[in-house]
């Protein structure tokens, strides 16, 4: 019975040696496998900022370089800036939205402290002179207008439109022409009232 016994635990002691080894050979292999997964996973997303598109922004004004810059898609105006030499040391950043994040074929002006007049810091037109198509379908663009232009709005004043374009500079451009409720002195009814003559672009 004895020497059966001892079989008994030599076999029991070798069992537990190979399952202990199957369990680490799988643990090893699984490590390996999550590395793996986690590395493919590390590529995908460098190839996912790469894959950005690039936009083109005509930068004017206050910069050391004015032209054309050529920045990733999501840039901001302080990317613009940074693009273009950096600022002057004449140019007034305080009436610029540095975070505003621009698009593609926009233009930008970068004021001067000796500005007099009020200019529009950022434009999609292509110039003076240019009738845009949103123009000639009578609608007006929320997120690119004018002060001027949103005052063409039915019962839209120089406050309320002073207070739509302090709300996308504060909040970023509008994702629907609904949301131009969420600017204060805008309701339900001046909205019934704007929303056939609006558009976001």
């Amino acid at each position: 019975m004895d020497n059966l016994n001892n079989k008994q635990k030599i076999i029991l002691t070798i069992i537990t040696i190979i399952i202990i080894f199957i369990i680490g050979i799988f643990l090893i292999t699984k490590d390996k496998n999550v590395e793996n997964e986690y590395q493919q996973y590390i590529v995908d997303e460098n190839e996912k900022v790469q894959e950005k598109e690039k936009i083109k922004i005509h930068v004017i004004g206050e910069v050391q370089n004015s032209g054309i810059v050529e920045l990733e898609e999501g840039a901001r105006i302080s990317d613009i800036i940074e693009a273009a030499g950096g600022s002057t040391e004449n140019a007034d950043l305080s009436k610029v939205n540095l975070a505003y994040e621009v698009e593609d074929g926009q233009k930008v002006y970068i004021p001067s402290i000796n500005d007099e007049r009020v200019e529009q810091y950022v434009t999609n037109g292509s110039g003076e002179g240019i009738i845009e198509e949103e123009t000639k379908k009578g609608l007006v663009n929320i997120n690119t207008a004018t002060q001027t232009e949103l005052e063409t709005l039915p019962g839209i004043g120089p406050s309320t439109a002073l207070k739509i374009i302090t709300y996308r500079e504060e909040n970023g451009k509008f994702k629907k022409a609904e949301d131009i409720q969420n600017v204060p002195g805008i309701g339900g009814a001046k909205f019934e009232n704007i929303k056939d003559s609006i558009t976001v672009k």
